[in-house]
């Protein structure tokens, strides 16, 4: 068995080395130490930053294109007039929906009031009693009663006068009427307007009218029987595929 010696004894020259390289080796160490924490920093930064990163994306919110659908653009102009536009964002085009039934529902109004007047007046002027006189209220203050009352002063009316006045208020009566009337259907046609111009708006919202699509106006001249020159307009669409 051989015996430990200092010569022999690797633990014992191990020591001896370190303690000739002390300095040199308390210098590496310190450098291996600075390098590490470096390292450990820059993986932490790197997390870091990865980390903002994916919570900017997460939390950068997504815009989506406004894509109007049809069924329920038409389902709210026909619910109540002027929904359609403002679901479609047609802000501009609610005044002039309520400006049409603004005037027509005036229009209506007024051939309505008049047409009861003269109905009125027609109806006392030939039921014959005396105390139904709104007549008068339609017939000029200038024209004397006298002329063209058979009630009330049946010995001095004129019989001509008499049928001027019922018939002129007959005729009042039927214009009135048919313009009532058409104010009413002119309400009914503008309701209808409006609902198929949201449908449109809807339906064209995100329609795309590129260079492909061309539509040209122009005058133009065309021949007539008899060697005559007629004159017209001429449209003409071109599509590009």
């Amino acid at each position: 068995m051989t015996a430990l010696t200092p010569e022999n004894n690797y633990l014992y020259r191990a020591v001896i080395l370190v303690l000739e390289y002390k300095d040199q080796f308390v210098l590496i160490l310190k450098t291996f130490h600075k390098i590490l924490i470096i390292l450990i920093l820059q993986l932490f930064c790197i997390q870091q930053n990865t980390f903002a990163q994916d919570t900017l994306a997460v939390a950068r919110p997504v815009k989506h294109k406004f894509k109007p659908e049809t069924l329920k653009a038409t389902m709210m102009a026909v619910s109540f007039p002027g929904l359609g536009q403002i679901y479609n964002r047609k802000y501009w085009k609610i005044p002039v929906v309520y400006a049409g039934f603004g005037a027509l529902i005036y229009t209506a109004g007024f051939n309505s009031k008049n047409y009861n007047l003269y109905m009125k007046a027609y109806q006392d002027f030939t039921d014959g009693i005396k105390e139904t006189d709104s007549y008068l209220k339609v017939i000029s203050p200038s024209v004397d009663p006298k002329t063209y009352d058979p009630v009330k002063y049946p010995l001095t009316y004129n019989l001509s006068t008499a049928s001027y006045y019922r018939d002129a208020m007959l005729r009042m009566v039927d214009y009135y009427k048919r313009y009532r009337d058409l104010s009413y259907i002119g309400i009914a046609g503008w309701y209808l307007i409006s609902i198929l111009d949201a449908n449109v708006d809807a339906s064209l919202f995100n329609y795309d009218i590129s260079n492909n699509l061309d539509i040209a106006v122009a005058p133009m001249q065309f021949s007539l029987p008899g060697g005559f020159v007629g004159t017209g307009i001429n449209v003409s669409m071109k599509v590009t595929f």
